[in-house]
């Protein structure tokens, strides 16, 4: 996993420059989200995968896939991944773009991972305490987990902030070995 941020990481900070120049954030996450979509449908990756299919063809079925809103630099930027034998890397791409959008927008991404699912209230408060926590406007992706037991996981950043039942019994259990 770490390989793939690496690799990604070139691109996902030269298509953000790109965006900032062109004052178009917004624009720009809807095409890296788009193109992240397209190559990760199990067709698309297969045509990726296959060295008897000639790369400009791969491209153009991207290409014509994503539409009009690709544009000449959307075009081009596929182009360039597909030249370097990366466009397997779009998703983890996207993924970078939207840290990078978030922090010039000042705003942190967050997911919050709960065994049951959350009333509006519950997260409101949460996303209110994060806000108050970090000093900045947050973005939930809220999802269900019933392994956790009870309590909730929630990832900011590269924080973990594990409040999960199953999170404490493995901490017992560990504190409990050694």
């Amino acid at each position: 996993m770490s390989e793939l941020s690496t690799l990604a990481r070139p691109y996902a900070e030269a298509v953000f420059r790109m965006a900032q120049d062109e004052n178009d954030l917004a624009g720009w996450s809807s095409r890296v989200t788009t193109l992240a979509t397209i190559v990760s449908d199990a067709q698309v990756a297969r045509l990726i995968a296959d060295p008897a299919v000639p790369a400009d063809r791969v491209v153009e079925l991207i290409v014509s896939v994503a539409g009009d809103a690709l544009g000449e630099r959307g075009a081009n930027f596929v182009k360039v991944l597909s030249a370097n034998d990366r466009l397997t890397l779009l998703p983890e791409i996207s993924t970078q773009f939207e840290t990078l959008k978030a922090g010039a927008e000042g705003t942190l991404e967050a997911t919050i991972t709960s065994a049951q699912e959350l009333s509006q209230a519950q997260v409101d408060d949460l996303v209110a305490g994060l806000k108050a926590k970090f000093q900045r406007a947050v973005n939930v992706q809220v999802a269900v987990d019933p392994e956790l037991i009870g309590g909730a996981v929630i990832m900011i950043g590269d924080q973990v902030i594990d409040g999960s039942v199953k999170g404490r019994l493995q901490r017992m259990a560990f504190a409990l070995q050694g």
